[in-house]
């Protein structure tokens, strides 16, 4: 019998894995697609040779991972990539506003008025920055913190609304970036929590940047699955389990699965009932002739690329998924262009890029036209350098991956108390109503993106029952 069997080959379920057979437990991963990765693979989505990544691309989460950071994944393959810039907020006039390595670039291109306030929100933060981190990451409501006082100030500035805390800002700069930062988790501006979001994202990037894989995210997921099998614990790929009794006897059994399968699968019935999936996207992934011809210069140099013209219209984006229930005019996009620093991804002089907006949950539209117009108002003359393109809206990622149910890459709303508390309001969130059965996804604690942190906390709950067993 084993002591462990994951369910689902996700950055979460591997890290599971991983935290497991390193403490000497035997171990087995069982996936439903053909590789392993979850929302973190590569593929050849539109022409031989370019290699996009159909989710994540962007690694600001994993390379400040606590949990990735324990972990030898360079031995296995892994090499973090760094653009000039980590990300860049061009504007309609050929300016832009850039989170860049270090906070004075970043504070500058705020201009003068807000440098100052920008400066004073980072600086009680970014020297604590690994602990304080540990802290807000690690098992929820079970250990004492590291750094109490720091992460007490860190909720006071980032528990309320992220509008409250954007009145420090004067200027369009400051507001329009911190807005995106905001928007990457598909919450509105003004809900619980969502100035920590942007503070988190700031922070990271300061800390160690906004970095992508050499080669594709996938390379992440492999070089987990590679440290697991030097561990001793295995891998079946094209497993698809749709109940307990399809797989084999063991001690516990881990899922990196949305809550509605796991109930699905264990029958659990209605336990998860109240638990809420937030916006779908709309994703382009592009083959291009060149690369993006931005119009601010900027932007060309960076890994990762807001788009939206003013904090108002991002705002006015994210009401429009979140409480009109209808794909905005003018969408808040969210760009990646990996080979900007990583020529491995495209054959020589071709670039890999893609973009994604923000679309009412199970949306059946097609938003590739509005997305590429709003391109053209930063870069006239993207659509010239399209080569080929690959889309998916809702349907077709929930397909890819079914963790993105009715297209929610964050694998539940991350608004309202569920932020902070998912998938139940518990102190023991990796728990199920069966002893044995745990969960391991982004619908747990500390939530979405690409950092093994669930996989890593629902670990420690799993040895502590295999150990009392």
């Amino acid at each position: 019998m084993l002591d462990a069997v994951v369910v689902g080959a996700g950055p979460n379920g591997l890290t599971a894995a991983v935290e497991l057979a390193r403490r000497g437990f035997s171990v087995a991963v069982f996936e439903a697609r053909d590789t392993v990765g979850g929302g973190a693979r590569t593929e050849e989505l539109t022409l031989p040779g370019f290699r996009h990544d159909p989710c994540s691309a962007a690694h600001p989460l994993a390379i400040n991972s606590p949990a990735f950071r324990a972990l030898p994944l360079e031995r296995y393959g892994l090499e973090w990539l760094h653009a000039e810039l980590p990300m860049a907020h061009p504007f309609p006039d050929g300016t832009a506003a850039v989170l860049a390595r270090t906070v004075g670039e970043t504070a500058a291109s705020f201009g003068p008025h807000d440098a100052g306030a920008y400066r004073r929100l980072i600086k009680p933060f970014l020297p604590k920055w690994d602990t304080l981190v540990r802290d807000f990451m690690s098992l929820p409501m079970t250990a004492l913190p590291r750094d109490p006082v720091t992460l007490a100030r860190f909720g006071l500035a980032g528990l309320p609304p992220s509008t409250l805390l954007m009145r420090r800002f004067r200027h369009e700069p400051a507001k329009a970036l911190f807005s995106g930062l905001v928007a990457h988790v598909m919450a509105p501006l003004g809900g619980l929590a969502t100035g920590a979001i942007g503070l988190v994202f700031a922070l990271a990037a300061h800390a160690r940047g906004w970095p992508v894989a050499r080669g594709g995210s996938q390379s992440l997921s492999d070089a987990l699955a590679a440290y697991l099998k030097d561990l001793g614990g295995s891998v079946h790929t094209d497993y698809e389990v749709k109940r307990l009794d399809d797989l084999p006897p063991a001690r516990a059994y881990v899922f990196d699965t949305s809550p509605t399968a796991l109930a699905r699968i264990a029958g659990f019935g209605d336990h998860y009932a109240g638990y809420r999936y937030g916006p779908g996207v709309f994703k382009v992934d592009y083959a291009l002739d060149g690369p993006v011809p931005w119009t601010a210069k900027e932007a060309r140099a960076a890994g990762t690329v807001q788009v939206g013209a003013s904090s108002a219209e991002i705002g006015a984006a994210l009401r429009a998924v979140s409480t009109e229930g209808r794909a905005p005019d003018k969408p808040f996009l969210i760009t990646v262009q990996p080979s900007v620093v990583d020529p491995t991804r495209a054959p020589d002089g071709k670039h890999v890029f893609w973009a994604y907006g923000h679309v009412p949950h199970g949306w059946t539209g097609d938003l590739t036209d509005t997305i590429e117009r709003q391109l053209e108002r930063f870069a006239p003359g993207f659509r010239d350098r399209v080569l080929a393109r690959a889309t998916a809206g809702p349907p077709e990622l929930a397909a890819r991956n079914a963790n993105y149910v009715g297209g929610d890459i964050a694998s539940g709303a991350a608004s309202g108390l569920q932020l902070l508390l998912r998938p139940r309001a518990t102190l023991f969130p990796y728990n199920t109503p069966h002893p044995a059965v745990f969960i391991c996804s982004s619908a747990t604690p500390p939530g979405p993106g690409v950092h093994g942190m669930p996989g890593h906390n629902a670990a420690k709950a799993v040895w502590k029952r295999l150990r009392q067993t």
